[in-house]
C-alpha cells in the first residue's frame, strides 16, 4: 500500500510539472515606409530566470505541424519542426523578451507563416 502511494504521489507531481512553454505575447516597432528599414520585433516567453534563463540566453523554437494522413485511416501525424531561435534580451523570473537570433533557414520545412507566432513552443538552446 506504501508503495502505491509513492508512486501514485510521483505521478501525480511529474503530471502537475510538466509545462509547455510558448511565445505568449509579441511587439513590433511601426513601419514608416523608409528604404532598407528594419521592423524590429520582440517576442514574450513564459520561460525566465527560475528555469535558468539570463541575457543573451538562446532559445530555441518549435512549431507543432499537425497533418492528417489519408493512407492510413486518417490518422494525424504532428511534427515537432525547429523553426528558429530566439536571443533572450531580457529576463524575469517566469518570463522573458526576446529577438529574432540569426538562424539558417536551408533545412527548414514550408510553413504557411514563417515568422514566429503566438503559440510556438519554445526551449532552452543546450548546443
Amino acid at each position: 500500500m506504501k508503495l502505491l502511494v509513492i508512486l501514485l504521489s510521483l505521478t501525480i507531481t511529474q503530471i502537475t510539472f510538466a509545462r509547455s512553454y510558448v511565445i505568449f505575447s509579441m511587439a513590433q516597432d511601426l513601419p514608416m515606409g523608409f528604404d532598407n528599414e528594419v521592423v524590429r520585433k520582440n517576442y514574450y516567453v513564459n520561460l525566465g530566470a527560475s528555469q535558468g534563463i539570463k541575457k543573451d540566453s538562446i532559445l530555441d523554437v518549435f512549431r507543432i505541424i499537425s497533418i492528417q494522413n489519408p493512407y492510413d485511416n486518417k490518422k494525424r501525424v504532428n511534427y515537432k519542426v525547429k523553426i528558429g531561435e530566439l536571443k533572450v534580451l531580457h529576463s524575469s523570473t517566469d518570463a522573458a523578451i526576446a529577438m529574432v537570433n540569426s538562424y539558417e533557414k536551408e533545412d527548414v520545412p514550408i510553413f504557411e507563416l514563417n515568422q514566429f507566432m503566438i503559440g510556438d513552443h519554445v526551449a532552452i538552446n543546450v548546443d
